[in-house]
């Protein structure tokens, strides 16, 4: 294979990537319908799961949100993350130039890895993200 097919072959490569990132974020912050009967439109947060012996973590990521209005629960084997994220009120009547990060109604499901947890769901905010700690039922 010549130099310029292999560079070509990897410029290729590179851009489909791009391309699989740019689409990939978009999934996450396209609307959607929230779940138990409600026809609010909601967006999804990314969010990680971690585990160790004693809990799972769940981070998601709501910069700008208050733990205290996110609402967060253990249904049918997964964390359901709900709440709210607003531009506060003094600049809701700023001029907006770029507003990547979504406004409104979120809720994301998270599947979690199979085992009993305690029923209480604790969860606080560091560096900007939700940390949902879940500790195990032995």
């Amino acid at each position: 294979m010549r130099r310029d097919d292999i560079e070509d072959w990897m410029w290729a490569e590179a851009c489909e990537a791009l391309a699989r990132a740019e689409r990939l974020h978009r999934r996450f912050f396209e609307p959607r319908r929230a779940g138990g009967g409600a026809r609010l439109p909601v967006w999804q947060p990314p969010a990680d799961v971690l585990e160790t012996e004693r809990e799972v973590l769940v981070i998601v990521a709501l910069p700008g949100v208050d733990p205290a209005a996110v609402e967060a629960v253990i249904e049918d084997g997964a964390l359901r993350v709900a709440g709210m994220r607003l531009l506060p009120p003094e600049l809701r009547s700023a001029a907006i130039h770029r507003l990547e990060l979504p406004q409104g109604r979120f809720e994301r499901r998270i599947p979690l890895p199979p085992g009993r947890y305690s029923a209480r769901v604790r969860h606080s905010v560091a560096d900007g993200c939700l940390l949902v700690r879940l500790e195990k039922s032995i």
